[in-house]
């Protein structure tokens, strides 16, 4: 038996419009060829890769062989693909970006970042995405060292060589188990949180280093991670401040308890967009970044 050879993709278009078409003279129409051109060009197709795709003898209409039904499989993610690849070359061509790196604050609420990234999927389907979740200066770092192009950054002291746009921002909540002892009663003393170890959030970056967000307690332990954070809280080791949307769910279910710290002060833990000033972002950064203004 002959090797089978590499069919072309025009032999696949012409596979794809029979199918679609649902006969050789219907996707001559389409193509505008001859009928026989088109038969020709299957004809040529099954002799490249010896199958028969076709089985033109048991029916009427040309019915595809299980050969032709895999081999039509394979030829839908080719023309899916060829469709990408001009897709993007026409964006390269509008001065699209070959692809955009987003770097964002892990106290972004998660609802934010989908809503913003489905859009943006939509928007642009063929620029790829590259996605970074950091807390604190970390995100900033990532962008000044060229890692994204944009960053959704929480608060930041002003940093040279970065523009930033406000773009909203999260209430953050002190919570603990209710086995804490902060959560055991209310109407605590002043000063109390201090007492009791608090979980904070700290950075992997030295561009916030030494710097505390919401600091009381005279012993913390430092984690990097919001998740472990999270896990901490619920397992009563020690007390916190959590974005709101992320522990409204542990408060109703009773799984955490929202405290009274009467030196807590009600923190809102704003957002700003940020990039580098002498790499401005292109058009689908740009879009991207409106999408996040627009939702706060």
């Amino acid at each position: 038996m002959p090797r089978p050879g590499t069919p072309t993709f025009d032999q696949l278009q012409v596979l794809l419009a029979v199918v679609e078409a649902g006969s050789f003279a219907a996707a001559a129409r389409r193509l505008n060829r001859a009928t026989s051109a088109v038969t020709y060009a299957i004809d040529n197709l099954e002799t490249h890769l010896g199958l028969a795709l076709f089985d033109r003898v048991a029916t009427r209409r040309p019915s595809l062989t299980p050969a032709g039904r895999a081999v039509l499989t394979e030829a839908q993610a080719v023309a899916q693909g060829v469709d990408l690849l001009r897709a993007r070359v026409q964006g390269l061509l509008e001065g699209l970006e070959p692809e955009v790196s987003l770097a964002v604050d892990v106290m972004l609420p998660t609802a934010r970042l989908v809503d913003a990234l489905q859009a943006f999927q939509a928007a642009f389907p063929s620029v790829p995405l590259r996605l970074h979740v950091e807390a604190l200066g970390a995100v900033a770092q990532l962008v000044l060292d060229g890692t994204a192009m944009v960053g959704i950054s929480g608060p930041l002291t002003v940093t040279p060589g970065l523009e930033r746009t406000r773009i909203g921002g999260v209430r953050l909540v002190p919570v603990a188990a209710p086995s804490h002892p902060l959560a055991a009663h209310r109407g605590h003393l002043a000063g109390a949180a201090r007492e009791h170890i608090q979980l904070v959030l700290t950075d992997r970056s030295p561009l916030t280093q030494g710097a505390d967000f919401g600091v009381l307690a005279r012993r913390t332990w430092r984690l990097a991670d919001l998740g472990s954070k999270h896990a901490l809280l619920l397992a009563g080791t020690g007390w916190g401040s959590m974005p709101e949307p992320l522990v409204l769910d542990d408060i109703a279910a009773g799984r955490l308890v929202q405290l009274d710290l009467p030196d807590w002060q009600d923190g809102q833990y704003l957002f700003y967009a940020i990039h580098r000033i002498d790499t401005p972002p292109g058009p689908a950064t740009r879009w991207l970044v409106e999408r996040f203004a627009r939702q706060a």
